[in-house]
């Protein structure tokens, strides 16, 4: 079973709590937890070690705990009695339900998208540029947390606070489903540039087009990911 807390990951988490003060608030753990699950640091199974978190970030237990409660409301953790806490695995109904989501979500902000220009759409052009860096370099989660970028980025144009915090969730949990990928090139290579054939649809303001090939796109990744996960099923039944 992996363990999460290791010294390379403590290590970074580290670094990313520099700025945190003493009076840092559940929310911004949990945020910073959050974050480590959509950059694909902390796949299903994890153990979450609370003795070295509380060390590293530097807050109380009962703030971390009440962290914790927050991810495990959002179905990013769960708490195993007499275990601890650790990171879920989803199942083929979470899946379909997460998708069901994504579609809702994403290819409506798509098709109510105007007045586009090169500011607003620079996030999107800097995720498509670094996945296909990464694809390049053949470093494949890498261009997985890219595109995970570029779909917050895509759902951020729609200037709604809840909706950015509902995508957050949203796309942590989807990052977990990406480990059951055996060979991750597989999910990831077509979406490089399928990525970036969306972003020029929105530069041309062809946001109708855009939503209708966002909806087949998300409808593949989705056939993908539940193949995967049968596979893995049949490799350990």
């Amino acid at each position: 079973m992996p363990e999460p807390t290791d010294a390379a990951w403590l290590r970074s988490v580290a670094h990313e709590v520099r700025s945190f003060d003493r009076s840092s608030t559940a929310e911004r753990v949990a945020e910073l937890l959050r974050s480590r699950v959509i950059e694909g640091d902390l796949p299903p199974g994890t153990r979450l070690s609370e003795e070295q978190l509380v060390e590293v970030l530097h807050v109380s237990r009962n703030t971390l705990r009440e962290a914790f409660r927050l991810l495990t409301h959002e179905g990013l953790l769960v708490h195993r009695l007499h275990r601890g806490v650790f990171v879920p695995e989803l199942d083929e109904d979470d899946l379909v339900d997460l998708y069901l989501l994504r579609r809702t979500i994403e290819c409506d902000v798509v098709r109510r998208l105007e007045g586009l220009d090169a500011v607003r759409l620079r996030p999107l052009h800097d995720a498509v540029a670094a996945g296909e860096d990464a694809a390049r370099r053949g470093d494949w989660g890498a261009a997985g947390t890219a595109n995970m970028r570029f779909h917050q980025q895509l759902v951020a144009l729609a200037g709604s606070r809840r909706i950015d915090q509902t995508t957050a969730r949203l796309l942590a949990e989807l990052r977990l489903a990406f480990h059951a990928i055996a060979v991750p090139q597989r999910l990831h290579e077509p979406y490089v540039s399928r990525n970036r054939a969306l972003l020029d649809l929105l530069t041309a303001g062809e946001v109708e087009q855009a939503a209708k090939e966002l909806e087949v796109y998300l409808h593949d990744s989705e056939a993908e990911l539940r193949s995967a996960h049968r596979d893995r099923l049949r490799r350990n039944p």
